[in-house]
């Protein structure tokens, strides 16, 4: 079953300093990378996910900034797709799929940002597009979030994510496991 990568919104404004500072996001980028690395050797294709805000009153990865572009650690080599979405979903309203059976890709490893968002609606909609996930869990990251006045840590929120994931969309592991 041919493999492709998908590293989905690994971008400045999710790390130290950005508009939206994820917990753990450098040590998430950092297995992203070795990700990337292997994949460009040995694995197979390397789709890279953009997010532009457009929706008013957004406050990060606003198009033209710094804080929106691909981080440093996963920037795309020559060739390597970018795939710009406004959604959650990397499939809605882009060229994602058509790229996918272009290339004949079966099963996705699919890392980035954040659980709890795009990697969830991006995991769920390919599951159900019939592709086979993996979701490498350690390069993922998450931020804390708020429900009902009680604060969720991000370790609490990537942990129920991943475990909703693995029920039935996708197989989730650490980057060891896969590599």
């Amino acid at each position: 079953m041919k493999q492709g990568l998908l590293l989905i919104d690994i971008q400045n404004d999710y790390f130290p300093g950005g508009a939206m500072e994820l917990a753990g996001m450098e040590a998430a980028a950092a297995k992203a990378a070795r990700l990337l690395a292997r994949f460009r050797t040995v694995a197979g294709p390397v789709y890279l996910v953009q997010h532009l805000a457009t929706r008013p009153g957004a406050t990060f990865f606003l198009p033209g900034t710094t804080g929106a572009e691909i981080h440093g650690s996963v920037a795309p080599a020559p060739g390597e797709p970018v795939i710009t979405k406004h959604f959650p979903n990397s499939f809605r309203e882009t060229d994602l799929l058509a790229m996918l059976h272009r290339d004949g890709v079966e099963q996705l490893v699919i890392a980035g940002a954040m659980s709890h968002m795009c990697i969830d609606a991006t995991t769920r909609a390919a599951f159900d597009l019939g592709f086979s996930c993996t979701v490498v869990e350690d390069a993922c990251a998450t931020r804390d979030l708020d429900f009902k006045g009680e604060l969720i840590k991000a370790r609490e929120v990537h942990g129920a994510f991943m475990a909703a994931l693995q029920m039935v969309y996708a197989e989730v592991v650490e980057l060891e496991e896969l590599i």
